[in-house]
């Protein structure tokens, strides 16, 4: 290999699953994506909010009903830390015609793990296996797991994944931080190989799969692994989740028109769905946090992005990242 040239995958092709972004990779942003970018084999949804009471506003499923989701496969995704709850959603679930969801184990949000739901459930692995204990032998549908190595200790997932293998699990998606680091600092790789030994359960890899050349190295250090789940990586560059497949990476030139297509279409679903333009403005600026990395040498055009406070401020400063204009730099 030249220094030119970039590894390629190994191997078949690796399944790849879109991770969920609350706010973001809801059900307009992953049908349309879908049909921009090829790569991803599946999409995970952002959780289903969690009720005071069994029952919910049908509003809530509103994201994850099969008639709207026309795009990715999808896996419904619960937060809930009480079994009445989540069994009563997860039933719903099954009416719509599911057969898989997954329990959320690894939100990081300050707000989420005070409540000890997502990753704050981790330091208690009492409570753990308690709800699965009462939900399991209920459950219409298989579950999985999406979870990190900790909340404040990476020995915190280690101590509970064999007592997780009495439990018919379908998977348990391993985010490679503790949620004590929210998103910063880098994968834990040497925590998520002590993982591997301690389950009997398949295991999938999520954490900072940002380029070709990283995947390979995963692959390298992981074989066992094939099942992978990639959320930032792909916003930033949507063109990632094919390139790990071994399709051809296209230009600058190309790149751009595409992501302005996809962006074009995605603008206008989100004009016709949200309420009032503050939140499409809010909704495309929370994309281009991610999306400006796929324009190198235009990140200040994020800050103008951010700054927009209508559409024709918000239409002018795009317009100009998509010109590749001298003036955008200033």
């Amino acid at each position: 290999m030249t220094a030119n040239q970039s590894p390629t995958p190994a191997g078949p092709p690796p399944f790849l699953t879109l991770a969920p972004l609350q706010g973001v990779t809801e059900v307009l942003f992953r049908n349309i994506f879908a049909r921009h970018f090829p790569g991803f084999d599946a999409a995970m949804a952002p959780f289903v909010k969690p009720q005071g009471q069994a029952r919910f506003p049908d509003k809530l499923l509103r994201d994850i009903l099969p008639e709207l989701n026309g795009g990715l496969p999808l896996i419904p995704q619960l937060l809930h830390n009480d079994a009445a709850n989540f069994l009563a959603v997860a039933d719903r679930i099954a009416d719509l015609g599911y057969h898989e969801i997954n329990w959320n184990l690894g939100c990081p949000a300050p707000m989420i793990v005070r409540k000890q739901r997502g990753s704050g459930l981790l330091p208690h692995p009492e409570l753990v296996l308690a709800l699965l204990d009462a939900v399991v032998p209920r459950l219409r549908l298989g579950l999985s797991i999406k979870t990190r190595l900790g909340l404040h200790d990476k020995g915190e997932l280690p101590a509970l994944l064999p007592r997780l293998d009495a439990y018919p699990l379908t998977e348990i998606i391993i985010h490679a931080r503790l949620g004590s680091q929210l998103y910063e600092g880098r994968p834990d790789l040497d925590g998520f190989a002590a993982c591997l030994p301690l389950t009997r359960h398949r295991l999938a890899y999520n954490g900072d799969i940002v380029d070709v050349a990283g995947f390979v190295a995963l692959q390298q250090r992981f074989p066992q692994i094939d099942r992978w789940m990639i959320g930032r990586g792909a916003l930033a560059d949507p063109f990632l989740p094919a390139a790990l497949k071994g399709m051809a990476r296209p230009g600058q030139a190309e790149r751009t028109r595409r992501i302005r297509i996809f962006h074009d279409e995605l603008y206008a679903a989100y004009r016709e769905r949200l309420a009032g333009p503050s939140h499409l403005l809010g909704r495309m600026k929370q994309l281009w946090a991610y999306l400006i990395a796929s324009f190198p040498g235009r990140e200040k055009l994020l800050k103008k992005i951010t700054k927009a406070m209508s559409e024709d401020q918000y239409r002018q400063v795009v317009e100009q990242l998509w010109e590749g204009r001298e003036s955008a730099r200033g």
